[in-house]
C-alpha cells in the first residue's frame, strides 16, 4: 500500500474513534441524567449533523447506526437490551435513521458543492493569472523558459514540461523533469492528449489551427482535465504570440538594416560621381585631343569605358535609392521598340557574340510611364539574359498584350534557376547558388527591375526549365494606379506565373 494509502486508513481510524467517543459521551451522560428517549434521540440527530459536517458522510452514516444501538440498548424499553416490543419505538428507531442519513446526505452535498465553487474560483484565478502573464512575456527573453515559470507558478505544479516543433527542442523544470521533458515529447509524437492520475501527469497537444505546434506536460495532485485544457490552449496562443513578435522585430531590424544599406548605397553613389566624371572627362579628352596609337590608345579607351561602366551603375544605386524613398509616378508614353533599341545598342559589347530576335508587334508597343524606369528595368533582364545564356545562343525579346497589362518577355537558353531561387533572386543583393563565378555582378540587377515594375504598379518573375530555358517577364499595366502594389498584392508574380507562363509569351 502506498503512503497515501495508510494516511487515509489512519485517517479513518482517527475519525472512528472520535464518533465512539462522541457517541459514548452523550449515551452516558443521557443515562446519568435519565433522558428521555426521545431527548436522547435529538442529542444523538445534532451528533451526526456535526459528524456530516466536519467529517463527511460516510462518518456521518457510521455515527447514526452507532447512535441508533445505543438508543435502543440504553433509551427504549426494555433497558439493557436490543429487543423491542412496541411498534412505536420501531417507528421512531426507522425515523431517526432515515432522518440522520438524509441529513447528512444534504450536508454533504452542501460541502461538496462548496468545495466545487471553491475550486472552480480558483481555476478561474488560475487561467485568468496564466492568460495574463501570457500576454506579458517579456519579448526580449527566451519565451519557452517564461512560459515553463508561468505555469509552475501559476498551477502550482511540480514539474512541467514542454516540447517545441519549431526547434524539436523539449524544455523543463521543477522536480525531475527530464520525465516531464520525455512526456511531452511522446506526446507531441504520438499526436494525442494523455492523463496519468495515478501519478498526477497530465499531458497536452499543442495546436493552433489543427496544427500540432508542440505539447506540454505538467505534474500536479489538484488539477482537473478541464484547467489543464485550458492551460494547453493559453500556452499555445502565447507561444504563436511569441513567434509572431519575434517575426516582427526581425521584419523591423531588416526594414531598419535595408535602409541603412540603401542610405550607405546612396552616399557611395554621391562619392563616385564626382571622380568618375573627372575620369571620363579626361579620358574623353584624351582620345579627342591626343594622337595616340597602338596600347596607349587601347588603355585610354579601356579606362573610359570602364568609366562610363561605373557611372551607370553609380546612377543606377543613386535610381534605386530614390526608388526606395517614394512611388513613381509614370506618365509619360513610351515606345517598347525604340527603348529596347537603345538598350540593345548601350549593351552591345555585353552581347557580342550573342543573336538577339526582338518581337515587339504595334499592339505592344505602346505604354506609359517613366521611360528612364521602364529602361533601367529591361536593360538588367536583357544585361541578365546576356551574362548568363549559353554562349552563341539566341536571345529573344518579345512583348503582348495579356489581359489588362503588357508584358515583355526576355528569353535565353542557359543555367536552370532553381525552383528555390526563383524568388530570391529578386532581392537585392542576392546570387543564386553557383552563379557566383560565372559572370561578375552585385546582386542588385533584378531588385531593380521588380521595383521599377512594382511602382508602376507591375510585376517581374521568372520562369526556368530545363526543356525550355529561361524567361523573364516585366508586366506593366495599361492603366496606372493611384498607388505602386506591394510584392504581396493579389494578382502578384505567383499567380501570373501560373496563367501566363504557361502560353509561353
Amino acid at each position: 500500500m502506498t503512503d497515501a494509502g495508510w494516511a487515509r486508513v489512519r485517517e479513518f481510524i482517527y475519525q472512528g474513534a472520535i464518533v465512539c467517543l462522541l457517541v459514548l459521551c452523550i449515551t452516558y451522560l443521557g443515562f446519568i441524567v435519565h433522558v428521555k428517549a426521545s431527548s436522547a434521540g435529538f442529542l444523538y440527530l445534532l451528533l451526526v449533523v456535526i459528524a456530516a459536517l466536519w467529517l463527511g458522510f460516510g462518518a456521518a452514516t457510521a455515527t447514526s447506526l452507532l447512535a441508533v444501538t445505543c438508543l435502543n440498548y440504553f433509551f427504549i424499553p426494555p433497558i439493557f437490551s436490543f429487543r423491542i416490543y412496541d411498534p412505536e419505538d420501531w417507528v421512531a428507531l426507522c425515523a431517526f435513521e432515515f432522518t440522520a442519513v438524509v441529513v447528512s446526505r444534504l450536508s454533504s452535498q452542501a460541502q461538496m458543492q462548496a468545495r466545487i465553487a471553491r475550486q472552480q474560483s480558483s481555476d478561474r484565478q488560475k487561467l485568468y493569472q496564466l492568460t495574463r502573464g501570457a500576454l506579458l512575456l517579456d519579448p526580449s527573453r527566451t519565451p519557452s523558459s517564461q512560459i515553463l515559470v508561468l505555469i509552475q507558478a501559476t498551477l502550482q505544479t511540480h514539474s512541467v514540461g514542454l516540447f517545441e516543433e519549431a526547434n524539436a527542442r523539449s524544455y523543463g523544470i521543477g522536480v525531475g523533469p527530464a520525465e516531464l521533458e520525455a512526456a511531452a515529447r511522446d506526446t507531441y509524437l504520438h499526436g494525442h492528449d494523455r492523463d496519468d492520475p495515478v501519478h498526477g501527469v497530465w499531458s497536452r497537444v499543442l495546436r493552433l489551427g489543427g496544427k500540432a505546434i508542440g505539447a506540454v506536460a505538467v505534474q500536479a495532485t489538484d488539477l482537473n482535465p478541464e484547467v489543464v485544457d485550458a492551460m494547453a490552449s493559453v500556452t499555445a496562443i502565447a507561444m504563436e504570440r511569441a513567434r509572431s513578435l519575434d517575426r516582427a522585430a526581425r521584419a523591423e531590424t531588416a526594414k531598419h538594416s535595408e535602409q541603412l544599406r540603401t542610405a550607405v548605397l546612396d552616399s557611395l553613389a554621391h562619392a563616385f560621381k564626382t571622380p568618375l566624371t573627372t575620369i571620363l572627362a579626361a579620358s574623353s579628352g584624351l582620345l579627342e585631343a591626343s594622337n595616340l596609337q597602338g596600347m596607349e590608345l587601347e588603355l585610354i579607351t579601356l579606362i573610359d569605358q570602364e568609366s562610363e561602366r561605373l557611372n551607370k551603375l553609380a546612377t543606377q544605386l543613386l535610381r534605386t535609392a530614390r526608388l526606395d524613398e517614394s512611388p513613381v509616378r509614370p506618365m509619360e508614353k513610351c515606345d517598347l521598340r525604340e527603348i529596347t533599341s537603345h538598350i540593345l545598342k548601350d549593351l552591345s559589347w555585353e552581347l557580342s557574340g550573342r543573336p538577339v530576335n526582338t518581337e515587339i508587334p504595334d499592339v505592344a508597343a505602346s505604354v506609359r510611364g517613366d521611360r528612364e524606369l521602364i529602361t533601367m528595368g529591361i536593360a538588367q533582364l536583357v544585361d541578365n539574359a546576356a551574362k548568363y545564356s549559353t554562349p552563341g545562343s539566341v536571345i529573344t525579346i518579345s512583348a503582348e498584350r495579356h489581359g489588362k497589362e503588357t508584358i515583355l518577355a526576355v528569353h535565353n537558353d542557359g543555367r536552370v534557376i532553381e525552383p528555390e531561387d526563383r524568388e530570391k533572386i529578386f532581392e537585392r543583393f542576392y546570387r543564386g547558388k553557383g552563379t557566383e563565378h560565372l559572370a561578375a555582378g552585385t546582386g542588385i540587377g533584378l531588385s531593380v527591375t521588380r521595383r521599377a515594375a512594382e511602382a508602376h504598379g507591375g510585376r517581374a518573375w521568372v520562369d526556368s526549365e530545363e526543356d525550355r530555358g529561361t524567361t523573364f517577364y516585366f508586366a506593366l499595366p495599361h492603366e496606372q494606379p493611384r498607388a505602386a502594389h506591394s510584392n504581396g498584392a493579389p494578382g502578384g508574380p505567383e499567380h501570373i506565373s501560373r496563367t501566363t507562363t504557361g502560353e509561353r509569351v
